[in-house]
């Protein structure tokens, strides 16, 4: 397979992440470069073109997964909120946005689990935490809340892998009160013993 025509370097780049997401979502991480580039619809030497061996291809799809994390928080963020938790409030809206379809987000979460049994991508994905730790710590809330909103939001963002859908009332009354609890800290004082 040569280059598809008019198709520019960067949306071969694009594809083959892509298609490296699908083979492994599909295959495992143990999909091979042949079933990649077949997934992309380039020849082996294509994909080697980009990515000279599959472990920078599957360094760079986590990269690129942890950019889209990333970009859906900038996306929440209210350009009008300057109150402290401004950053925790758009990381609660990213985590817990109600997605199109469910099936989406139980595949990004495989994607992620087979990611995340390389060592690699796993110290990827901590020195990544720890820049969020630090940055959501600077956010100006107090730690108990921050820690409760936080592992409220991952546990709700994980909860289809587990059948449960992003679309129930329930969890949007949810995520309704953690971003309030964000503009309220002192609320948690009256459940604290």
């Amino acid at each position: 397979m040569g280059r598809t025509a008019g198709r520019s370097p960067q949306d071969t780049r694009r594809a083959l992440l892509d298609a490296a997401a699908e083979a492994v979502r599909t295959r495992g991480i143990h999909a091979s470069l042949d079933d990649i580039a077949r997934f992309a619809g380039v020849s082996k030497g294509g994909l080697i073109y980009h990515f000279a061996s599959k472990d920078e291809l599957i360094l760079e799809l986590a990269r690129d997964q942890l950019a889209a994390f990333h970009a859906s928080i900038d996306a929440a963020l209210d350009p009008s909120d300057t109150a402290p938790g401004r950053l925790t409030r758009a990381y609660i809206r990213a985590a817990v946005a109600p997605a199109d379809d469910d099936t989406d987000v139980r595949e990004s979460l495989a994607l992620i689990t087979q990611l995340m049994t390389l060592p690699a991508v796993a110290e990827l994905a901590r020195a990544d935490a720890e820049r969020w730790d630090a940055a959501l710590a600077a956010d100006g809330l107090p730690a108990d809340v921050l820690a409760l909103v936080v592992a409220a939001a991952d546990g709700m963002s994980t909860a289809p892998l587990w059948g449960a859908s992003t679309q129930k009332l329930p969890r949007r009354r949810l995520a309704e009160r953690l971003l309030h609890l964000t503009r309220h800290p002192h609320l948690w004082d009256a459940v604290t013993p």
